[in-house]
């Protein structure tokens, strides 16, 4: 038995949230429903044009992989998180949104830089549009791993916009060959369609020979291949991993499991904020897989998950609901 379900690798970001039109999103060039990085000057731009929005603004610890992972452990399962963040404020509150959640962590790092912000700016249609200042984040390096816990886990989750940063993709490719040579499974999210356009080459480098696991939206899967009908993308992207998940916003889901494709059906809601849909699958995702339940239970529970959390406002579920949505999916008293 490993001591950790994942290992995880990351930024680490505090989120604000504001509710935002389409109007206000163009007036901004703020590109929709993408990720873009942003420095100190331009964050502090948009922050003095929503100056209006910022009471209503709702702020969260978030970063792809540590949504997920802090999912993964909500769920029950122990994890392993590396990420950088500054001894301050918000770096203060961000490890201790881990370590409530039971993840564990190496020391923060000593940098001038703060812990990384990310703007989420999220219209009527729930399509949130990320702006990402990384701070301490954009110095995650090799430093940061611990070949220890990568041993002692059973999957190692690398966030795809790992691709942005140097030093951070350095760690993501050395935390694969580390894992790799302990026999985990290394799984990876593509985290962005804009990472994967501008990021081709350092994509390639993060996969190497190939992964284990893929975790891919339609745009991302289709960018990623070169190939623009779905079916041509879910063929070619048995040359990048072993098994993967390709998921489709309202149309569920499809999942490779080294054998056979699945189709997962979607769970139907009102979607309030889609920020950490993506997160949420994949860690849920996870939680089921290393529980032995195979990919179309894990798909379902996935779905279920994200669902919910695109139901109400914020990247995560109120701690107290994981336990419940898991019990309430596998029939647990």
């Amino acid at each position: 038995m490993k001591q950790f379900k994942v290992y995880g690798l990351g930024a680490a970001l505090v989120d604000t949230e504001i509710r935002v039109d389409d109007a206000l999103l163009a007036e901004l060039s703020v590109e929709k429903g993408l990720m873009t990085l942003v420095d100190g000057n331009r964050r502090g731009a948009l922050l003095r044009a929503l100056d209006g929005h910022l009471v209503e603004a709702h702020h969260a610890s978030g970063g792809s992989a540590g949504n997920s992972v802090i999912a993964t452990a909500l769920f029950g399962g122990e994890c392993f998180m590396t990420c950088r963040v500054a001894d301050d404020a918000d770096g203060r509150i961000y490890l201790s949104d881990l370590r409530d959640a039971g993840v564990s962590f190496p020391p923060p790092a000593r940098t001038d830089e703060p812990t990384g912000k990310c703007l989420v700016l999220v219209t009527p249609d729930a399509e949130r549009s990320m702006n990402t200042y990384l701070g301490a984040s954009e110095g995650l390096s090799i430093e940061q791993l611990d070949p220890e816990a990568i041993a002692n886990s059973e999957y190692v989750y690398l966030e795809g916009y790992q691709v942005s940063s140097e030093t951070g993709l350095a760690a993501a490719i050395r935390a694969r060959e580390i894992a790799e040579n302990a026999g985990v499974p290394v799984a990876l999210s593509f985290s962005d369609p804009g990472m994967v356009e501008f990021f081709p080459e350092q994509f390639r480098k993060m996969v190497g020979a190939g992964i284990d696991l893929a975790f891919a939206n339609e745009a991302e899967a289709k960018s990623w291949t070169g190939m623009s009908e779905l079916a041509d993308a879910v063929e070619a992207m048995k040359d990048t991993a072993k098994r993967f998940v390709i998921t489709r916003g309202g149309e569920g889901a499809l999942c490779f499991d080294g054998e056979q494709l699945h189709e997962i059906p979607v769970h139907a809601v009102d979607a309030v904020d889609s920020n950490g849909a993506g997160d949420m699958f994949a860690g849920a995702f996870l939680y089921a897989i290393t529980e032995g339940e195979d990919f179309p239970t894990a798909g379902r529970f996935a779905g279920f998950a994200a669902g919910t959390v695109v139901s109400q406002w914020g990247p995560r579920l109120a701690p107290e609901q994981y336990g419940t949505l898991r019990d309430g999916f596998f029939g647990k008293d």
